[in-house]
């Protein structure tokens, strides 16, 4: 499932992790973070078990969209060994990132 990540977790969570780890970095009040939400919801229940999961607001955890070159929200990168490997931003249809997930978990 989602959950929603801090700065002090991010490097055991997410660089140190080997599994598929996906970060929305989001902002609460962004008309397009609330549309995208719902379908980021949706993508970590079915990949339950195969990538995780993370939600980053930039509010609370400033700093940190910038470090990965974050600059439009909501931007979702794609974490596998400690390296962005992929990335989303704005309102991305739901079948590419899909389509990306799935590019990212056949990836060696």
């Amino acid at each position: 499932m989602n959950r929603t990540i801090s700065r002090n977790e991010f490097r055991k969570e997410v660089i140190e992790s080997i599994t598929l780890s996906l970060v929305q970095f989001k902002i609460e009040w962004s008309g397009a973070c609330q549309i995208i939400s719902p379908i980021y919801e949706e993508l970590a229940a079915s990949y339950k078990g195969q990538a995780n999961f993370f939600t980053v607001d930039v509010e609370e955890e400033p700093g940190l969209d910038n470090e990965y070159g974050v600059i439009e929200l909501p931007t979702i990168l794609f974490f596998k060994s400690g390296e962005v490997i992929d990335h989303v931003t704005g309102l991305t249809p739901k079948n590419v990132v899909i389509s990306k997930i799935e590019n990212a978990l056949n990836r060696n």
